[in-house]
């Protein structure tokens, strides 16, 4: 069960000092908007560069971009060891993977809550992550779609013994984690739930023992 905290919810001034209060965390989840496939601005390849200066954690970038097939190679390139594009923005999502790869990242594919896993079962094969969005993309601290859930246990059912990590992202807290977990996700986004706590680093930890507890039942 993996935990990668997403800095959205961070303090964009001090991220380094931010990274460092969950030292708990798999990986760090970036999510990059460019305010045309997803109604919002952050942060781009520039800021991505310094954050992979300033910490040694993995990097897991989150593409909601219009033309991923043409941005996402240069995230592999900065040095981030894992890189999500959507599927509804990639023109050539093979192609997009195998490149991805040859740069020596992890591919991963996302999708939107209403795009469906199994008009993409060919492309697994391509794929080291798939990620399911429990929100609309766009925004943090948005309210989990449970509508997902049978999602992800189509696509578990699906990824079969492959070793695809499954990652959910959005609305995910100690309320929501258990329900993810049980249907077959084991790679998590938390960004308000982590942020918003006292403690980061301890909510990292609470997620992490909420998910393993969801699956020994």
């Amino acid at each position: 069960m993996r935990i990668t905290p997403s800095i959205l919810n961070a303090d964009f001034a001090s991220l380094a000092h931010e990274i460092e209060r969950i030292p708990s965390a798999d990986a760090i989840h970036i999510d990059v908007m460019d305010n045309h496939f997803v109604p919002n601005l952050t942060i781009g390849l520039p800021v991505v560069e310094a954050i992979r200066k300033s910490t040694d954690k993995m990097l897991d970038m989150h593409l909601m971009i219009a033309d991923p097939d043409r941005w996402a190679p240069a995230y592999a390139e900065a040095g981030a060891e894992s890189v999500t594009f959507h599927v509804e923005a990639a023109h050539a999502p093979i192609r997009l993977a195998r490149e991805l790869r040859a740069q020596g990242a992890r591919a991963s594919m996302a999708l939107k809550p209403a795009t469906s896993i199994e008009p993409y079962v060919d492309l697994l094969d391509e794929l080291d992550m798939v990620l399911l969005m429990t929100v609309e993309p766009g925004f943090g601290g948005q309210k989990f779609l449970d509508l997902v859930l049978p999602k992800i246990r189509r696509t578990r059912q699906l990824l079969g013994d492959r070793p695809i990590w499954l990652q959910v992202d959005g609305g995910v807290s100690i309320d929501t984690i258990g329900r993810c977990a049980e249907a077959g996700a084991d790679t998590f986004v938390a960004g308000s739930a982590v942020y918003s706590s006292p403690e980061p680093d301890q909510m990292v930890k609470d997620l992490r023992a909420k998910a393993v507890a969801a699956c020994q039942h």
